[in-house]
């Protein structure tokens, strides 16, 4: 098997962790109180997919294939929040109908608050612990295929 060229590696790296990258900032943005939800971490990686992928043919697996993991996220992250903002409507409705008091609506959802950051906090460092492998296995020219993703693009 030929050497791929390092410059070639490291922009397929590149399309990997510029979508962990979009994700962070998410994460920060939404921290800070701003009630965002753009999808960032396709943004980097569709550009550099967009711009390199008929220069290098690798740089069109790897951008495909991070793009399709990220597009894969996305769509599970927005079927959280929905299920999420659900069981929030639920409890926060389930309270007030049993004349529940101010106190106990603070604590369900304080508490349901607590579940969602954590678990959307265990979502970002699963996806930063598969994107890492992935854009390693990239930068070393390696085929990689990340698990549990709809192949929206082929």
């Amino acid at each position: 098997m030929r050497e791929k060229p390092k410059k070639m590696r490291v922009w397929a790296m590149l399309c990997h962790f510029s979508a962990l990258l979009g994700w962070i900032l998410l994460f920060f943005l939404v921290l800070l109180g701003i009630p965002l939800y753009l999808p960032l971490n396709l943004l980097a990686p569709l550009m550099i997919w967009r711009f390199k992928k008929s220069q290098y043919p690798w740089i069109d697996f790897q951008g495909k294939e991070s793009l399709n993991f990220q597009i894969t996220w996305t769509l599970y992250t927005l079927i959280f929040m929905a299920i999420s903002l659900f069981l929030v409507l639920t409890s926060l409705s389930l309270e007030v109908t049993t004349n529940g008091s101010v106190n106990q609506i603070k604590i369900t959802l304080d508490s349901l608050l607590i579940v969602f950051l954590s678990l959307m906090l265990l979502i970002l460092i699963v996806q930063s612990f598969i994107v890492t492998f992935a854009a390693i296995k990239a930068y070393n020219g390696k085929h990689y295929r990340y698990p549990l993703t709809i192949r929206v693009l082929r």
